[in-house]
């Protein structure tokens, strides 16, 4: 049976450089119904190198212009923060893991005893990095933005290979930074579950509740979302991060859509029993004598539901009735025993 959505809250570069603001993100984010908060541990020695060759500068997108050292190295969480985060998070009642770019930072989140890996998007095809991970057999959650069903197969089968445990949740993710609506397609959600029988959940880059209620319903179980404080203005994220209260609401809309899958079997609730009053029964057209035959002239299906269901109606035809009846009666079904 599918649990409740699992909401991640992605704090990634909006700290800004703060770590104070760091810890007000991870409030916030317990604060307005996220059940886990993550962050993301490299260094920009572990991301790129070091060169003004024009190869290196982002050419498009939120970060055009940015040489990806510079950009990194303002986005990047702090190695020497992490352990006081992660004591923060726990304080705070709320699990904390981590995004690691590469080995070393695995080891590093192990001596932190980090309780899940996250594998981005653009980790996906570095499959020295996941068996890495695998091997710790701890809960994996692979994100698959850009990725084609070959590639994914490949990464996944690898996890599965040196993780042993299945616990292994992909996310169909849009690694358009901020995502549009024309850029999804959520039958992705249906046949990564069918395909790989694993958890499934939505790394959500869009500004569009629509697009998390509606994974709920395709069968994302987990979600993961970019967060900042209210009315902040600045971070290389916030334009597709929910701010403060935001999250409250995008929590809420996921919880909504769950809550109207209901049971996975075919149910209806006693609330609408009495209704029933408005289905159709069978009732008396013209006067009908002791002895007369019902037929098509004197008897009728009319609402409301307080006699004899339409489904006998015809059973009814050419019986002789047991007694008198008057225009308007309805017909009980004491008469199934008498005709």
């Amino acid at each position: 049976m599918r649990k409740r959505p699992f909401l991640v809250a992605e704090i990634s570069a909006n700290h800004c450089g703060s770590l104070n603001l760091a810890k007000q993100l991870i409030k916030c984010a317990k604060k307005n119904g996220a059940d886990a908060v993550k962050l993301q541990t490299y260094t920009p020695e572990t991301m790129t190198i070091n060169s003004n060759n024009k190869k290196f500068i982002i050419k498009s997108g939120l970060w055009k212009g940015y040489k990806l050292w510079d950009l990194y190295q303002e986005a990047h969480t702090p190695l020497n923060w992490h352990k006081e985060l992660f004591k923060y998070a726990k304080e705070n009642k709320i699990k904390i893991f981590s995004t690691p770019f590469d080995e070393t930072a695995v080891d590093f989140l192990e001596n932190l005893n980090c309780p899940i890996y996250k594998i981005a998007s653009f980790e996906l095809t570095d499959l020295p990095l996941i068996k890495k991970i695998a091997l710790l057999k701890k809960p994996m959650i692979l994100s698959t933005g850009m990725a084609n069903l070959k590639e994914i197969e490949t990464s996944f089968n690898i996890a599965l290979k040196y993780n042993k445990l299945k616990n292994i949740t992909l996310l169909y993710c849009v690694s358009n930074y901020p995502s549009e609506l024309k850029d999804f397609n959520l039958h992705n959600i249906g046949l990564l579950k069918k395909k790989f029988n694993c958890r499934i959940g939505l790394s959500d880059h869009s500004r569009n509740y629509r697009v998390a209620s509606s994974a709920v319903i395709a069968g994302a179980e987990v979600f993961e979302k970019h967060i900042a404080l209210d009315n902040q203005k600045k971070g290389h994220d916030i334009n597709f991060s929910l701010k403060g209260k935001e999250l409250r609401v995008y929590r809420e809309e996921i919880n909504l859509s769950y809550q109207l899958l209901g049971k996975e079997k075919f149910v209806r609730n006693k609330s609408e029993d009495k209704s029933k009053i408005f289905r159709r029964s069978i009732y008396v057209s013209k006067t009908i004598n002791k002895g007369e035959k019902f037929n098509i002239n004197n008897i009728v299906r009319r609402r409301p539901n307080i006699g004899l269901e339409p489904k006998y109606f015809n059973y009814l035809l050419n019986k002789k009735s047991p007694k008198k009846y008057k225009p308007g009666d309805s017909i009980s079904k004491k008469i199934l025993k008498l005709v």
